[in-house]
């Protein structure tokens, strides 16, 4: 059994790595709020211009022209590029590792279906942990550390722009993002988002018009030339946006575990230190009385 010594500098320890968590969860509590709101604010955004390119592209489709090529595609579907989101920093839980493993697996699929894989990081963490299996893989780096708040628009424009003049010079046929979509403070679901060829969502909201024929001045796919760009830019500043609050949410919720479960080991060694020195006041005890009666 631990000596009364070393259990009160557990405990010492202990409360001061409890003081550190609350601290910590405090933190990611008053910065997940704003996180939150800006996820939110973006997703009506976001949902509108799904809306406006899904009813582009049938219109486009409608008339028979192809469309511009990040709607296209290159005709080919040899070599994916896979936009892997993860946080800059630890501390959050399972938030990191469940990101990462979903990126697996999407590798995994696409290794077996004999495609070529090239990734792109967005955040060290994912780096740290897809390099060990996947470095040769790595085609560029994007650092969120200098990022203040939640203002990754800059960030977002110039990915997007990165990932456009890759795709018209060629390097990729597909490009994925992979990140975490912001439910809720304890729910942070690992999911794909496919952005060239430019795919809006099954469920984006398409317009009626109710046997209407609609001619557009410029035509269709000179609207889409200008509304794909900003597509881009927005479907990956939407996950960046999602990312971060899941992050904040990953982070309080592992900090307010944590905390508890110091409590609780606070409570079973200073259980330990109360029983271990009423044993040592008792023997104390008996070893007086016992000399008593000697003499």
């Amino acid at each position: 059994m631990a000596s009364l010594k070393e259990l009160k500098g557990r405990i010492s320890s202990v409360k001061s790595t409890q003081k550190i968590t609350k601290a910590k969860q405090m933190v990611a509590a008053a910065k997940l709020k704003r996180a939150q709101e800006a996820a939110e604010a973006s997703r009506p955004y976001a949902a509108r211009l799904a809306a406006v390119i899904a009813n582009l592209t049938a219109a486009a489709a409608s008339g028979g022209e192809g469309g511009p090529k990040l709607l296209s595609g290159s005709g080919r579907e040899d070599t994916h590029l896979l936009l892997v989101m993860t946080a800059e920093r630890g501390l959050c839980g399972g938030f990191n590792a469940n990101t990462v493993k979903r990126a697996k697996q999407e590798i995994g699929e696409l290794r077996a279906a004999g495609k070529t894989v090239k990734i792109i990081t967005i955040g060290k963490k994912g780096r740290e942990q897809l390099g060990r299996e996947y470095g040769d893989m790595f085609v560029d780096h994007v650092d969120l550390s200098d990022v203040k708040g939640n203002d990754f628009t800059e960030a977002a424009l110039g990915l997007g722009r990165e990932l456009a003049r890759r795709f018209e010079d060629g390097e990729f046929d597909v490009a994925t993002l992979v990140f975490s979509e912001f439910r809720n403070v304890l729910s942070q679901v690992p999911v794909t988002r496919q952005l060239i060829p430019a795919k809006p969502p099954e469920d984006a909201e398409t317009i009626d018009l109710k046997g209407a024929i609609y001619e557009y001045e410029p035509s269709e796919e000179e609207i889409l030339e200008t509304l794909l760009p900003r597509y881009l830019n927005t479907q990956i500043l939407s996950g960046m946006l999602e990312s971060a609050a899941g992050e904040q949410a990953a982070s309080m919720t592992a900090m307010d575990n944590a905390t508890r479960n110091a409590g609780e080991l606070i409570d079973d060694l200073s259980l330990q230190y109360n029983r271990a020195r009423q044993a040592q006041i008792t023997k104390e005890l008996i070893e007086i009385i016992s000399g008593a009666e000697a003499l």
